[in-house]
């Protein structure tokens, strides 16, 4: 089955308005907080409406969107990071997940986005991930690991720029992820893991998850190629009705999109696959 983004424009409108409706829930505009919190609010966080307003089909050049792009850009720091709480420490969670939205807005040529994405080359961690410093569930030997979720953000924001593709850092990113779906156990001092929720389709691409773990791989010739890819990509496949993507987890607060709702089909998730199905017949 091949699904045409111009058979579900009509119904993706009540969406866009669905989430443009949340605009100042959380007591700024944008989505933002009045001192300039922009993940604060899940699921309608300003990071994550901008991510519903693309997967939506909202161009990035629309007014909103390139509000929210300053909105940004004006908590990035001339280091490259992203300051995306007004208080506390900036995580490279913070950078990894503001690069990919930005890269995915089309910024990814923007001279700011290439000094992000030099200091997250600069700042990679030994085993090949990106790691925080912040260890909320203790010490232990799973926490000298790097943290996967931010490890696969950064790789979905590399996707995008011609100039860091050839990197051999980024082999040794797609490797860590990769050596992830063989240890399978909570690793990183967020406690990444892959077990029953990993396995659990989930859309949009909010966490750490079966579909947007092999949707990002999937860009990557060197996880093309590796068995362990192969194996998660048959996993998603098994999960299919239909040749549709059937979404098993999503946010409850989320439950009145109807791109995304839990237990049905989903046009755009799909679309996603389709996608990955794409890029595996790609020799890139």
């Amino acid at each position: 089955m091949t699904i045409e983004k111009k058979d579900i424009e009509k119904q993706t409108c009540s969406d866009i308005d669905a989430v443009l409706s949340h605009r100042q829930h959380n007591g700024g505009d944008y989505w933002t907080t009045p001192d300039k919190n922009l993940i604060k609010g899940a699921p309608f966080s300003t990071l994550e409406s901008v991510l519903y307003l693309l997967e939506l089909g909202m161009d990035p050049d629309d007014p909103v969107l390139k509000e929210c792009a300053d909105l940004i850009f004006s908590v990035w720091r001339d280091d490259g990071r992203l300051k995306l709480t007004p208080k506390g420490a900036i995580y490279p969670c913070h950078t990894t997940h503001a690069a990919s939205v930005l890269c995915r807005m089309g910024y990814a040529s923007d001279e700011r986005v290439k000094k992000t994405l030099r200091h997250l080359l600069d700042t990679q961690y030994r085993d090949g991930g990106w790691r925080c410093n912040k260890f909320s569930f203790g010490r232990g030997p799973e926490t000298e690991y790097s943290n996967p979720h931010p490890t696969l953000n950064a790789l979905d924001a590399f996707r995008f720029s011609s100039d860091f593709q050839n990197e051999p850092a980024l082999d040794h990113a797609i490797d860590f992820l990769l050596a992830h779906w063989t240890i399978r156990t909570p690793i990183g001092p967020c406690h990444y893991g892959i077990g029953k929720l990993f396995m659990q389709v989930e859309y949009p691409f909010r966490s750490y998850n079966l579909f947007f773990y092999v949707y990002v791989l999937s860009f990557y010739k060197r996880a093309k190629q590796d068995s362990r890819f192969l194996e998660a990509f048959h996993a998603l496949e098994s999960s299919m009705q239909d040749e549709q993507i059937v979404i098993q987890r999503t946010n409850r607060k989320l439950s009145g999109l109807t791109f995304c709702r839990q237990g049905e089909p989903s046009a755009l998730a799909t679309l996603r696959y389709q996608e990955i199905v794409k890029n595996l017949e790609s020799n890139k």
